[in-house]
């Protein structure tokens, strides 16, 4: 019977935010056309991980177990996910939107000779799949013709499924043959950092910061908010944080509910990297510049006023963004009232609300308001 099958793909042994997210997605596309959802777990140790994947909502697990698929390679991995496949019987196989998910996927569609649509970020009622292109200025309404069709979803755009019930695992079995590729070496680099795909709120610094030295007040706010830290290409060109925090369409592409971005202009191929954010808040010395137009929250002024380099970590623990209702960016600007002080303006408000620190507002002096824009 034709079905539903959301694959997820353990990292290190172990199953990320993204792989819940796959079941949420399934459940959408499952009752756009009317089919079962299930799931499956590829991994050395999936029998160990697909109790808890499925009780995420599918109605049968398929657990591919093997020790050569302890560490990922396309090869090994295409022809598990394809014994899965056929087990199932699936007619529309979901994966993630990660380097691993989006490599497989390609593979995969080869054996399966299947349609393929990546960076998923939308199901229609009937079905039918959109995705974006040109950096999001092109949307694209996919159908697929192909009894079989792969597709990867987007990350943080679907909701995470919950769990709530017990999990039916079948076995599948699996025979990999002759590998014509194989694993060399995996280095960890240590880090508490969080990651920046799977990011809730994320605090990004560009090349306005100056130098290296600028990022420190990016990274104390991002500590305060429990956020992950980002940068625009040219910071990361020029050597001043590590390329795995850059955003864009040469680095990653997030969905946070709150990305604030500091001295950062905006240029296409980092807008397109996290254009999809919740609530924008820009902090840039230039009103003009493309990411302070198309922000929620546009802050004028120099970054190191904003942002000192030892702000209080936030007490709060609720930090869900949304959207603010107006469709133009809010306006902060500086009022002469007794001192330093930020008015929040928004468009069509003749009076906004002023808050005051000790010696005048920085965002930093008040996590909290941040956390629950």
């Amino acid at each position: 019977m034709a079905n539903i099958l959301a694959v997820a793909i353990p990292q290190r042994g172990a199953l990320g935010p993204a792989s819940y997210e796959l079941l949420g997605a399934g459940r959408v596309l499952a009752d756009a056309l009317k089919l079962p959802l299930n799931a499956a777990v590829v991994g050395a140790n999936a029998k160990a991980l697909a109790a808890d994947i499925g009780a995420r909502g599918a109605e049968k697990t398929y657990a591919v177990e093997h020790p050569s698929l302890a560490n990922f390679t396309e090869e090994a991995y295409a022809k598990a996910v394809a014994a899965a496949v056929a087990a199932a019987g699936a007619t529309r196989v979901i994966l993630p939107s990660s380097v691993a998910g989006r490599a497989l996927a390609a593979r995969l569609a080869v054996l399966l000779k299947a349609g393929l649509a990546t960076d998923v970020t939308e199901i229609l009622p009937d079905g039918k799949v959109r995705r974006g292109y040109f950096s999001g200025n092109l949307v694209a309404e996919i159908e697929f013709k192909t009894p079989v069709a792969v597709l990867t979803v987007a990350p943080m755009t679907f909701p995470r499924a919950e769990a709530k019930g017990a999990a039916n695992v079948q076995d599948v079995s699996f025979d990999p043959g002759a590998a014509k590729s194989e694993f060399v070496s995996f280095a960890a680099e240590a880090s508490r950092e969080i990651d920046l795909g799977a990011a809730e709120k994320v605090v990004a610094g560009g090349f306005g910061l100056g130098g290296p030295d600028g990022f420190k007040a990016v990274f104390d706010l991002a500590h305060a908010l429990g956020a992950a830290v980002g940068a625009s290409r040219r910071a990361v060109d020029s050597g001043w944080i590590p390329y795995r925090h850059q955003v864009g369409l040469t680095g990653r592409m997030v969905r946070p509910k709150l990305y604030i971005a500091v001295g950062i202009s905006g240029q296409i191929q980092h807008l397109a990297g996290m254009s999809n954010a919740g609530t924008i808040v820009a902090i840039n010395t230039d009103k003009d510049c493309p990411l302070m137009q198309m922000a929620s929250i546009a802050v004028q002024g120099e970054y190191a006023e904003l942002l000192p380099s030892s702000p209080p970590r936030s007490r709060t623990a609720r930090a869900t963004p949304s959207p603010p209702s107006a469709h133009r960016p809010q306006r902060l600007r500086s009022v002469p009232s007794r001192g330093p002080a930020v008015r929040f303006v928004q468009d069509g408000e003749r009076d906004g609300h002023v808050l005051r620190g000790r010696s005048g507002l920085t965002l930093a002096d008040h996590p909290s308001r941040l956390a629950n824009l």
